[in-house]
């Protein structure tokens, strides 16, 4: 080692060759890294998404899931299957044990489902499928006054084959709106005029509406491809069907005996944006897109579409790369204000060209950082952001004590700025080695974690480790050399210009208040500890005792990750299934006006009188017995008033409402999930429903 850093102090150029090259592809990997909201990880998840029109979840659940669920017990690879039954669908979630392969455990839950003998007669082809891990980018909604759906949904597509047209942009979903529908209703009266059955009506819409292809037939000059391409795809389009040609040449159409009309389909899923009737878009990036700069083409195209449109008008309702953008200017902001940190209280106590080379590292560290991070396939997220954050404070800790040490040796022993650099820098190995080392193990321990927290915090692992290792490399080859050539050491024995003597004034005022603190407060401390070496372990190990007492009695309070406040309160309610549409939109209707007047009160008392509650998107299904309101808050650096309390004024207000299955009012959330989760599990469903109502009662009495 002794070898290494004498050759780099002596030779310059080759740190300097060294520093360019970590500029220069510090900077390529910085800006090849794509940006996510999250760490990027491997799917887990497998999807089995089953449509039987007509059923109740009950005759899903026996008919079609237990069976499937029977037939996915044994295989391997498999570690939790869980499902969920509902009017007309279920879907079922299989979950694989870590490190296995997923496209085979795939094909073994497609064959699984291929030999259930018999499914009933009217549903659908399951859909089986590996969950991709999509994460939305930006949501927002288009509305318009008094614009009908059928409007609405034509904007919406149009929106959505401009989005997709953008490079980079793949996944777009619309969602407020139910499926189309060609509703025929036949007449009565009419098919008994032309001795009609509804079958042979029937019978003529299917044969008569086709898109199939039919062969080909080969001449010897070409070949021709027969296709029969018939398909109508609205109302009006079905009018002339022909249903019935008699002998004598009558021509019966299906105008003459039914009523065509275009409609929509009787399962709900409707949006309001601010009581305007709305559809939402969401736009979602891949692993292999880039979230910021989606987001920022899709905004361009917003802000477009707004100046472009007068009746209509899209509205963002989250956007995700709102919270990416803040984390890296508090990466940036902190960055700065560790630099200027580091420059002052090291040209306090030291030099202030030492303490520029000594902050020098911290660029240097981050840029060598993204050289490697690059390469192990990290992404600019709010976690890989969180771990540059944390690093920065213990960055440029082993550059002070070589730095500091090295001057000591030129200093106060006399030593040539070459030899001091060498001998300084050897001496403190042990300690700034040793002190690397245990962080780099401390923070270890993320690769270790099971689940989502390992897949997510190991890349905060992963930073921290990166950015610390090439900061000992800096601190350990580069400093030195910069160190042993810089003006500090030229100029500390020669004579000073009135900057140096200010600064050499500077010095000899703080080394003489540091020896006065030292003399006073830290040696007699020292001392008496020394002499009472049983009192000295007894503080420490009583303030342990006093600890983990607070935090079993319960004056500190625990959690796994704290609440994080939000700038949305989320409300769904869950009616029994079954419920009538009209039901639970008014029962979610009454909750929508009382989160306006909780609006009106905190507006009086919020600074500017600005409007607390900026929009609300209320949502019918998907389902009769679903309903859910999306509050957007102001922005909490603009609001007086925390999103939990605004929301718990929202319960207040509404108060105990009779006949929901479930009613929750939520900002924010854990990152860990859920507090307390309890799943109960058996086969008869009447039990289970009985121990459901046992415990939420016991839940809500304690």
């Amino acid at each position: 080692m002794r070898k290494i850093i004498s050759y780099f102090i002596k030779y310059p150029v080759a740190v300097n060759v060294m520093i360019i090259a970590f500029i220069a592809f510090g900077i390529i990997g910085a800006l090849s890294m794509k940006s996510s909201f999250f760490p990027l990880v491997d799917s887990e998840l497998i999807s089995i998404n089953l449509v039987y029109p007509g059923a109740s979840p009950a005759e899903m659940e026996e008919g079609v899931v237990l069976k499937i669920e029977d037939n996915l017990k044994g295989i391997v690879g498999i570690d939790r299957v869980t499902s969920v039954s509902r009017e007309n669908s279920a879907s079922v979630t299989v979950e694989i044990i870590k490190g296995k392969n997923i496209d085979v455990v795939l094909a073994d839950v497609k064959n699984a489902v291929d030999r259930v003998p018999s499914f009933p007669s009217g549903m659908e082809p399951a859909v089986i499928s590996k969950i991709e891990n999509i994460r939305p980018t930006i949501s927002f909604t288009i509305s318009g006054d008094n614009l009908p759906l059928t409007t609405l949904k034509q904007y919406a597509r149009t929106v959505e084959n401009d989005l997709r047209n953008i490079e980079g942009i793949s996944q777009v979903s619309l969602s407020g709106f139910p499926l189309e529908e060609i509703e025929i209703a036949v007449r009565e009266n009419d098919l008994r005029a032309f001795n009609l059955s509804f079958t042979e009506v029937a019978n003529a819409v299917r044969s008569s509406n086709l898109l199939i292809t039919g062969g080909n037939i080969k001449t010897d000059e070409e070949d021709y491809l027969i296709r029969a391409s018939n398909r109508s795809y609205y109302g009006d389009e079905l009018h002339n069907l022909i249903v019935r040609t008699e002998s004598s040449g009558n021509i019966i159409r299906l105008k003459d005996i039914a009523v065509v009309k275009d409609t929509w389909s009787e399962n709900p899923d409707r949006i309001h944006y601010n009581n305007n009737v709305a559809i939402n878009i969401t736009v979602s990036n891949t692993n292999s897109e880039d979230l910021l700069s989606s987001a920022d083409k899709i905004k361009e195209y917003i802000n477009k579409f707004n100046q472009q449109h007068d009746n209509v008008e899209i509205n963002i309702s989250s956007d995700a790369s709102i919270s990416l953008n803040q984390r890296t200017e508090l990466l940036l902001t902190n960055g700065a204000m560790g630099i200027l940190l580091v420059l002052f209280f090291l040209a306090l106590f030291l030099n202030v060209r030492l303490a520029f080379w000594v902050a020098f590292g911290l660029p240097i560290s981050f840029l060598g950082m993204f050289i490697f991070a690059s390469q192990f396939g990290v992404t600019i997220n709010v976690l890989s952001l969180f771990g540059m954050i944390i690093v920065i404070g213990i960055l440029v800790d082993d550059g002070i004590v070589i730095g500091e040490n090295i001057y000591h040796h030129y200093n106060d022993k006399g030593k040539s700025p070459i030899r001091a650099a060498i001998d300084g820098t050897m001496e403190v190995i042990p300690p700034v080695v040793s002190a690397i080392a245990t962080t780099l193990i401390a923070f270890s321990t993320f690769f270790f974690l099971d689940g989502r927290i390992g897949n997510f915090f190991s890349e905060v692992s992963l930073i921290v480790m990166l950015t610390l290792s090439v900061s000992l490399i800096e601190a350990l080859v580069i400093l030195p050399a910069h160190v042993a050539h810089s003006l500090a050491m030229a100029n500390s024995k020669k004579k000073q210009s009135r900057i140096n003597k200010f600064f050499t004034k500077v010095n000899t005022t703080a080394d003489g208040f540091l020896v006065s603190i030292r003399d006073r407060f830290y040696v007699p401390y020292l001392t008496f500890f020394l002499k009472h070496k049983i009192l000295g372990f007894a503080i420490p190990l009583a303030l342990l005792i006093f600890s983990v007492g607070a935090i079993g009695g319960g004056i500190v309070r625990t959690s796994f990750f704290p609440s994080i406040a939000s700038d949305r309160i989320n409300i769904n309610l869950k009616m029994p299934q079954g419920t009538n549409e009209k039901i639970t939109d008014s029962i979610i209707s009454i909750i929508e006006v009382a989160a306006w007047q909780v609006n009106e009160e905190y507006s009086k008392k919020q600074s500017g009188n600005q409007q607390v509650i900026q929009n609300i998107i209320k949502r019918i299904g998907p389902g009769t017995a679903n309903g859910s309101l999306d509050i957007n808050l102001l922005p909490g650096e603009s609001r007086d008033f925390s999103s939990p309390e605004i929301t718990n004024t929202i319960r207040d207000k509404v108060g105990k409402v009779y006949g929901v299955e479930s009613l929750t009012f939520g900002s924010g959330g854990n990152f860990g999930g859920s507090p307390v989760a309890v799943s109960l599990l058996g086969n008869n469903i009447v039990e289970l429903k009985a121990a459901k109502k046992e415990l939420k009662e016991i839940l809500e009495n304690n």
